[in-house]
């Protein structure tokens, strides 16, 4: 989690919501990601997208059955989605989405649908650092508007 909150400060430095993921296989970090919404002005640009893309092409392949994904930020449905689809094997999540997050906290992909591929998970993973960023960044964000 330590080095998917360092995707989450590049992000930040951008002033994208800063989330930031790393997907791991066997031990290595395969791949990196982190919000690139407003900077690439496209919707899909999401940390966890970004990562699955990245980590598809080093693999050269979209099932990523044997990886697992940190992110600071609980998934979106979209997100949530991908990983799904790309059979990722487990998720480890730093702080709940309220809001959005549809790995619990709004709705559940990975355990209400009966879906081809589940995926464990685990919350809480870092939660107070994941959370201060995103309390940071948008208190900043609040200053400068």
């Amino acid at each position: 989690m330590k080095e998917a909150l360092k995707e989450a400060k590049k992000a930040y430095k951008k002033l994208e919501v800063p989330v930031g993921a790393v997907i791991v296989k066997n031990g290595e970090i395969i791949a990196r990601g982190h919000n690139l919404k407003e900077t690439k002005c496209d919707t899909t640009k999401h940390a966890e997208i970004i990562a699955i893309q990245r980590a598809s092409k080093k693999l050269n392949a979209w099932r990523l059955e044997d990886c697992e994904m940190y992110v600071t930020l609980e998934p979106c449905t979209m997100c949530a989605g991908a990983i799904i689809n790309s059979r990722i094997k487990k998720v480890y999540i730093g702080t709940e989405d309220l809001k959005t997050g549809a790995c619990g906290s709004i709705l559940n992909l990975f355990t209400d649908y009966k879906f081809n591929h589940k995926v464990e998970y685990e919350k809480g993973i870092m939660q107070k650092e994941c959370e201060k960023i995103l309390k940071d960044f948008f208190k900043d964000l609040r200053k400068i508007k």
